[in-house]
């Protein structure tokens, strides 16, 4: 049996996080340091350590980084007002609001308030909107980092067949109008696909984002084919994985993308493009 390469997002991370540092300390020559807000709102747990590394990464590449913690019992008027102060604050040039939200506040209105300029995360339906008509926006980074990892591989997408596993604003429809902006064939699958693996079997890559274990098996892949895995899970022994059954795969694919080390790392360094991004943006 041969055995999928890997493609190692924590390596590839790495040289991102190295040339934002290089572009950031050139701006900083022109005075002006790139400034992230990150905000946190209420005590989850899984949240607490995104955040944790989002901050700890972006002050390492030299990134002005401000955490900001609020109670889960803080009041939505003040947190939109919150968001509007960084929007008018000239030393933030990203923004971010780390979800999942409390209850009581709507995430769409307070992704709504902040300044499209600033939306690091590429959440804003302007941000959407930009990627859905190829203009020049913030493409939200777990889509992004994957396509970046195929990019590391030479992957030409041109006429290839390509299935997206998952639907979400978030993930999976970005990613397949990333795909689809490469002139990939583009086939979205969710919840309501009657056969997924007739779908599956076609595809020259598949890139799996539902957030449910071994929804990706080996007889569900075509030999050579690239797989992206997207999914955080935890298996029976509480350990971390995707949505790929990786052992059973890695036998059938081409390449593929680990849990952890792949997608995740990847993410958090968009990020910092992004935000690096948007302060260039400011120096012209």
């Amino acid at each position: 049996m041969t055995t999928a390469k890997l493609i190692d997002g924590n390596a590839l991370a790495k040289n991102i996080r190295a040339e934002v540092a290089q572009r950031t300390a050139a701006l900083k020559q022109k005075g002006i340091t790139p400034g992230l807000a990150v905000i946190l709102v209420g005590e989850d747990p899984a949240s607490q350590v995104y955040v944790k590394h989002k901050v700890n990464d972006s002050r390492e590449a030299g990134l002005n980084s401000v955490l900001e913690r609020y109670p889960a019992t803080f009041d939505e008027g003040q947190l939109l007002a919150r968001i509007r102060a960084l929007n008018a604050d000239p030393s933030i040039h990203g923004i971010l609001v780390q979800l999942p939200l409390p209850k009581h506040m709507d995430a769409n209105k307070v992704i709504e308030t902040i300044s499209p300029a600033k939306d690091v995360d590429g959440f804003h339906v302007a941000s959407a909107g930009a990627l859905l008509i190829g203009q020049p926006g913030f493409w939200p980074c777990t889509p992004y980092g994957c396509m970046k990892m195929l990019e590391s591989i030479d992957y030409e997408l041109r006429g290839k067949n390509a299935v997206v596993i998952g639907r979400s604003n978030i993930v999976g429809k970005p990613m397949a109008l990333m795909l689809l902006q490469k002139n990939a064939t583009v086939t979205i699958c969710h919840s309501a696909t009657r056969d997924l693996k007739a779908h599956t079997l076609q595809a020259d890559l598949v890139v799996a984002a539902v957030g449910k274990r071994n929804v990706l098996t080996a007889d569900m892949v075509k030999p050579g084919a690239v797989v992206i895995d997207v999914g955080m899970n935890r298996n029976d022994q509480g350990k971390l994985c995707g949505d790929v059954d990786f052992a059973g795969v890695s036998e059938v694919a081409g390449w593929i993308t680990p849990v952890p080390g792949g997608v995740g790392p990847m993410t958090r360094a968009m990020l910092l493009v992004n935000t690096l991004q948007a302060a260039e943006r400011t120096a012209r």
